[in-house]
């Protein structure tokens, strides 16, 4: 497939534009299942926290393809001799299309219905699709190779470096563009110094030892930007509730409840037994449908969740110092006595995040370290010389918080024990 007859541009926040040159990449973003991620928030529910955060996982998959499309460029521009430049296109192909099997608010549906976006993309990429008949025009093998670097089994680890990797092109842009359509500052990183400082070395992507700070940089605005922002109190009430409406929504469809709306594929989400045809007819649109619908739905626990995402009625939360197992059993049968439901008026969330790991095996931890390559052409890993790396390698962080319905729980507070009442500060 050759390239274009003239190179195609789109005009981009984060990047300015982002250029396309080859025929198969402007064939495959002009697929069906490609353009039905305009249809799927990058950032699930946190628009009802940031309300800048409605871009879609299309406008990330541009970029991240972008960015692969520009580091391989200085590679070839250096004439680097452990690039193979007979990859460039499954590289491309992988960075435009590593999020196509992300669902309607990705994450919390996949915890949800215990589905992996990573295997959808797959299924999707050697289906009978749109995009699986575009890859086949460059052989029969290709859309597996590039599902291939999807599964991270590639046998070529620097395609695989690219797409998944402590610094890889998915992870840059995403800090970039959730810093930007969120307001905050904590994501913004000198890019274009990183893709300098990059070199494809012994069959890995490492950093030239001089872009180190910038690295320093990375990291830690990546620290943030899961503190801030991915793990915002407000957005986890925002999904927990999600969640709480898939849960009660599938509970009811095994008891065999008759729903007053029910399209198709929400039949087989809840039975797990959807086709990828099926699979791509889930957007947030149709989602959201249904949850309007489900509003005035005859069972009343499905009508009041679907309700409180809609209107943005959501749960109030409490920060624990930590976890007392058995406090929380004494908070869950009181409940009960009061006639609140425990397993949906009272949900505990632990967001923890690993910064940058060193803590694994080597063998395990593979691919998955930043490498620097000195003047020597030594390898170092990056938190044996920097301070600040070392500062936030391999510990895990996360605070406790108890989730309710406020409103609930004030109806019955003067009922509440008092020490209990004193943790959702409600005074009896």
């Amino acid at each position: 497939m050759h390239n274009l007859r003239e190179e195609k541009v789109f005009k981009d926040p984060v990047h300015n534009y982002i250029h396309v040159q080859d025929e198969l990449i402007w064939l495959l973003i002009n697929t069906k299942e490609f353009q039905r991620l305009r249809r799927i928030r990058q950032l699930g529910t946190s628009y009802l926290t940031f309300h800048g955060a409605e871009h879609s996982r299309f406008s990330h998959s541009l970029g991240v393809y972008e960015i692969t499309r520009r580091i391989i460029s200085q590679f070839e521009r250096n004439n680097y001799p452990d690039w193979p430049k007979e990859e460039r296109l499954v590289a491309l192909c992988a960075a435009l299309l590593h999020d196509l099997g992300h669902g309607p608010f990705s994450h919390s549906i996949e915890q949800a219905f215990n589905m992996n976006h990573e295997d959808w993309t797959c299924r999707i990429l050697l289906g009978d699709t749109e995009v699986g008949h575009v890859l086949k025009r460059m052989g029969e093998d290709f859309p597996d190779k590039v599902a291939s670097v999807i599964r991270k089994d590639y046998p070529n680890e620097i395609v695989v470096n690219l797409v998944t990797s402590p610094l890889d092109a998915d992870r840059m842009d995403y800090l970039l563009r959730d810093a930007y359509f969120t307001g905050v500052n904590y994501g913004t990183i000198d890019m274009d110094r990183i893709l300098r400082m990059l070199r494809p070395y012994r069959g890995r992507i490492v950093v030239k030892e001089t872009g180190m700070h910038a690295v320093e940089d990375y990291l830690m605005s990546r620290y943030q930007m899961y503190w801030q922002i991915y793990f915002h109190p407000v957005t986890r009430s925002s999904e927990i509730i999600l969640r709480q409406i898939f849960r009660r929504a599938k509970e009811l469809y095994a008891e065999g409840y008759s729903f007053s709306f029910l399209p198709n594929p929400l039949p087989g989400l809840f039975n797990s037994e959807l086709t990828v045809q099926q699979y791509l007819l889930l957007d947030e649109a149709l989602i959201q449908t249904a949850f309007m619908q489900w509003k005035n739905e005859a069972d009343s626990l499905l009508a009041d969740l679907c309700t409180r995402f809609i209107d943005r009625k959501l749960y109030k939360y409490v920060e624990l110092d930590s976890l007392d197992l058995e406090k929380i059993r004494e908070i869950r049968e009181e409940f009960r006595k009061l006639g609140l439901n425990p397993d949906y008026d009272l949900i505990i969330d632990f967001p923890t995040d690993l910064p940058y790991d060193v803590s694994r095996p080597d063998e395990e931890l593979r691919g998955k370290q930043i490498l620097l390559l000195d003047k020597q052409e030594r390898l170092v890993e990056i938190s044996e010389v920097s301070d600040i790396v070392r500062s936030i390698s391999g510990i895990q962080r996360g605070k406790f918080y108890l989730y309710f319905p406020d409103n609930k729980l004030q109806a019955v507070c003067s009922r509440l024990p008092a020490d209990l009442a004193r943790v959702f500060g409600q005074e009896t």
